[in-house]
Order: C-alpha cells, then sequence, then structure tokens
C-alpha cells in the first residue's frame, strides 16, 4: 500500500499546511492501520502514535491536482482510496454548510485544494511519477 498527498503547490504557506492537516486527520480516520501504537521513551513517558507509513507531500498545480481526482473517479481507480480538500470545503463555515454547497456542484465544478492518496502502489505511482516533492 502506497500512501501520498498532492497539495496544489502555488496556495499560500498557510493553506498548505491546512491543507496537510485536513487530509491528515481524515486519513487517519478512513485508514485504521497507518497510525502506529502508543509507546513509552527510556523516561517512561508514553508517547501516542504516528504514521507508520510513509507519507510523501507531492506538489502539482491546480490543473494536475484537479485532472488527476478527475481520473480517480474512473472505475479503474475504484481501489484507490482518495480523499479530497475543495476551496468550498476551506471556505465553509460549518459542515453543513459545506455539504449544502456541495450537493449543488459537480466534481468538474471544484477547485481542489490537495488530495491524499492511498492504494496500489503501481497506479498511485502511474499518476504522480511525474510529481515532485511539494518544496
Amino acid at each position: 500500500m502506497k500512501v501520498v498527498m498532492i497539495i496544489n503547490k502555488d496556495l499560500p504557506i498557510g493553506l498548505i499546511a491546512n491543507t496537510a492537516a485536513v487530509l491528515g486527520v481524515s486519513l487517519g480516520k478512513y485508514s485504521e492501520d497507518i497510525v502506529g501504537y502508543e509507546t513509552k521513551d527510556a523516561g517512561g513517558n508514553m508517547h501516542l502514535g504516528i504514521t507508520n507509513k510513509s507519507l510523501p507531500i507531492l506538489g502539482a498545480n491546480s490543473q494536475q491536482t484537479k485532472d488527476i481526482r478527475e481520473t480517480l473517479f474512473e472505475d479503474r481507480y475504484s481501489d484507490i482510496q482518495v480523499i479530497d480538500f475543495s476551496s468550498v470545503a476551506q471556505k465553509s463555515l460549518n459542515y453543513d454548510n459545506y455539504t449544502a454547497i456541495l450537493a449543488t456542484m459537480t466534481s468538474s465544478e471544484l477547485e481542489y485544494l490537495g488530495i491524499c492518496l492511498s492504494g496500489n502502489i503501481k497506479k498511485i505511482n502511474s499518476l504522480t511519477g511525474n510529481l515532485g516533492l511539494l518544496k
């Protein structure tokens, strides 16, 4: 299994950080095996589990992110888990507002700030192999 985040590299740093945080929270919820167990240090202090998978954050422009997200709606990618974060979600004041607005839009109308993929290594590599790490 491979996990990657793709974030619009043209966003301001604060939105990049927010996008990564939102995607990471959702990833933790929907991928139960991604968080390791609690562990103690030599002093006996407890440390909560962190991700036990490498989690590269790749940079893409807005159109690349949208194109990858749209491709992932195809049946051949049904085994790839996709979490997306759009400008609609980022600007919504609460979840009810987000879901109400989202229900009036098609995916092609959305501006994706970032997406997180998990699943088949070869399929994810074929979609993201031309993207570099976000810098």
